[in-house]
Parts: C-alpha cells; sequence; structure tokens
C-alpha cells in the first residue's frame, strides 16, 4: 500500500498537482535523500517510455486508417492473394512494424518489472518515510487553513491607505525586509507602514536606532511581503570624493521623485565628520533616502536641508550602516542582515539604473496614534 501512495505522490509531483507546501517539502526531500531523488528519475524515464509507446501506437494506426481510406476512395488497390502467399505478403508488409511494436513492449515490460522490483526492496523504507512526512503536511496545512477561515489574516498588502501623520523615505538593505530611514522620520510614529513604488502598504517596525546619526533600521513584519533576492546595489564602506555626482529618489511627493547633484563638503554641519554636505534639491519627504553613485553604490542617506542655503542638503555616511548592523549584531536575538555586495547597476546608463532602483525605495508612512 505505501509503495502505491508514493507512486501516487509521485505523479502528483510530476503533474504539477501538489500543494505549494507538499512541493516544497517534496523538493527538500529529493535534495537530502539521493534515493528518492533516483527513483524520481526513474519513473520519470518510466514515464517517457510509455508516451514513446503510445506514440508509435498513434502513427501505425493513422498509418491503417490513411491506407483503408486511400483503398476506399480507390486511389490505391491491393492485389488479392491466396494461401501462403497472403501470410508472407503480410508479414513482409508489417514486420517492421510488428517488430518495432515487440521491442517497445519488451522494453516497457523489463522497465516494469525493474521499478517494480526497485520500488519493493531498495526504496521501501523511502517510501514509508516520505507517505508518513506527507500525511504530516497535510495535516499541517489543514490546520492552518482552518486557523486562517477562523483568524482573519490578511493575505495581500494593505490596501486601504493608512493615515499618514508623518512621511519620508526609506531603501532596502536587505531583500528579507530590513530598510534603512532616518531616526527623525520614524521618531513620532506610532503605527508604521511602508508604500511600494507599486502602491502596496506593507506593516513595519522599528528594530534599531541612532540618534547620532540619525539613521534608523526597519524591518517589514507584514506576512504578505515576499523576499527579495539579489539587490541591484551594494553600500560603500569608504568616504566619497569632493565633487563626486550621484543621483538621489524619495518621496517628497505621493511618488517617487529624482534628483541628481555632487559632493560639495566631506563633513557635514558645523563640521559633523559622519555626514557630507551636499549640493541637490531636496524637500523633507526626501529624509531618508538613498544617494546614489554613478556607479551603483550608495554612499550616503539624506537627513536634513540646509534652512539657510537653497540647494544645500547633509546626508549621513553610508559608512554608517555598518556601525548600525555592528550593534545589532550584539544582539543575538535579532536575525542575521546581510548587506548586498554585488553590483549589477554598474555601467547601465542612469535611466535604467533609476528604473531598477525604484522597487527597493519606499514611502515610510506614519501616524502618532492618537
Amino acid at each position: 500500500m505505501d509503495e502505491i501512495v508514493m507512486l501516487e505522490a509521485i505523479e502528483r509531483y510530476m503533474s504539477g498537482e501538489m500543494s505549494p507546501q507538499e512541493r516544497s517539502f517534496f523538493e527538500e526531500l529529493r535534495k537530502t535523500n539521493p534515493e528518492v531523488d533516483q527513483l524520481v528519475v526513474e519513473h520519470s524515464y518510466f514515464l517517457q517510455g510509455l508516451e514513446k509507446y503510445g506514440a508509435a501506437r498513434n502513427f501505425k494506426h493513422l498509418l491503417h486508417e490513411t491506407e483503408a481510406k486511400l483503398m476506399a476512395e480507390g486511389v490505391i488497390h491491393e492485389p488479392k492473394l491466396k494461401g501462403k502467399a497472403k501470410v508472407v505478403f503480410l508479414w513482409n508488409k508489417y514486420k517492421r512494424n510488428m517488430a518495432v511494436a515487440a521491442s517497445i513492449a519488451g522494453f516497457i515490460s523489463l522497465l516494469t518489472l525493474g521499478l517494480t522490483l526497485t520500488f519493493t526492496t531498495k526504496y521501501s523504507d523511502s517510501y514509508k518515510y516520505l507517505v508518513k512526512e506527507i500525511n504530516k503536511t497535510n495535516r499541517e496545512v489543514s490546520t492552518l487553513k482552518s486557523k486562517s477561515t477562523s483568524h482573519h489574516v490578511p493575505a495581500a498588502p494593505v490596501k486601504i491607505e493608512p493615515k499618514a501623520d508623518f512621511t519620508g523615505t526609506g531603501f532596502l538593505i536587505d531583500g528579507k525586509g530590513y530598510l534603512v530611514t532616518n531616526a527623525h522620520v520614524i521618531s513620532k510614529m506610532k503605527n508604521i507602514y511602508v508604500k511600494s513604488n507599486k502602491g502596496d502598504y506593507y506593516s513595519a517596525a522599528v528594530l534599531f536606532t541612532d540618534a547620532t546619526v540619525d539613521l534608523a533600521i526597519l524591518k517589514i513584519t507584514d506576512t504578505s511581503y515576499k523576499t527579495i533576492t539579489n539587490l541591484p546595489y551594494s553600500v560603500r564602506k569608504t568616504n566619497s570624493d569632493l565633487g563626486e555626482q550621484f543621483f538621489t529618489l524619495g518621496f517628497p511627493r505621493n511618488e517617487i521623485v529624482y534628483g541628481e547633484g555632487y559632493v560639495s563638503a566631506k563633513s557635514g554641519n558645523d563640521g559633523d565628520s559622519t555626514a557630507y554636505q551636499l549640493t541637490v534639491s531636496a524637500n523633507p519627504g526626501n529624509s531618508g533616502g538613498p544617494v546614489i553613485s554613478q556607479n551603483g553604490e550608495i554612499i550616503g542617506i539624506i537627513t536634513a536641508k540646509d534652512a539657510k542655503s537653497d540647494g544645500v542638503v547633509y546626508a549621513a555616511k553610508s559608512k554608517n550602516i555598518f556601525k548600525l548592523l555592528d550593534e545589532v549584531k550584539k544582539d543575538s536575538t535579532k536575525q542575521n542582515i546581510k548587506i548586498p555586495a554585488g553590483n549589477s547597476l554598474k555601467g547601465m546608463d542612469r535611466v535604467q539604473q533609476v528604473k531598477k532602483m525604484e522597487d527597493y525605495v519606499f514611502m515610510i508612512v506614519g501616524s502618532s496614534g492618537q
């Protein structure tokens, strides 16, 4: 009985009938259990043999139908034969088809026998284990479904626009949902959401803040958020050069806005060595937005606008992000955050760089909770 259930599981896997949970478990089992993986491969060959046999039969049947139709229409004629001559004629005419059919039938019989013996001996323990785990998974899925029915859990991003007493900008540093923004952006927020460039809202929570450099790390907590792999940009660990050109993305309004400028001083307000002075157009909603070099590196995070000078902005240096993560790592209960190391933006023209970056920059939205 276990062997039959195992075969049914493989059939459902290969035909795409498994649920996502079952398929995920089955694929993981294939990776960790070479015997099960070999079983799936052999069964695949078996099914391919059946398909070839069926195709040969269908082709043969089509030939017979075509011949009969042509004879009925008088296009071709078959001479009447008597006695042994008829037998010899039929043998000569169909001996190739008969040989092919016999070969296929023999192959299928041997393959079926081999698989049957393999199923009943070598993989018996694997069958029992897999059947047990599949049944366990089905029970867990049923439990989750019943819980989701009795306790409503949103399966999609928040569609209703939340109350926005404060707004700012943030960007991903880890595709698992970790973002960087300004500490002052979220300092008065009780309920925090992040809005993607596609207009979807996700709930978020503060993971760590450092008021001295005005930076904070947020974590998207919404269950509907899907992890993003391979962020296209990197984060620079060293200082930028005077005059280096860059571009910015942020949300000073309800849609993402582009800006470009250059590093005009290697220190921030009052000689702050943890920040740069930038020459670029920016508004309050740009706070927390990334400053991106021509090569696709994050070199800073916009923190404030100089009230005395137009077009002068201050930005925390990107190397501060690494210092924040060092502090986070001191708490063993925090998850491991991995800053992107690759950089696929390098060498692209500016328009393509911006299009790539838009999906990783978010509007930070929050209310006072009052």
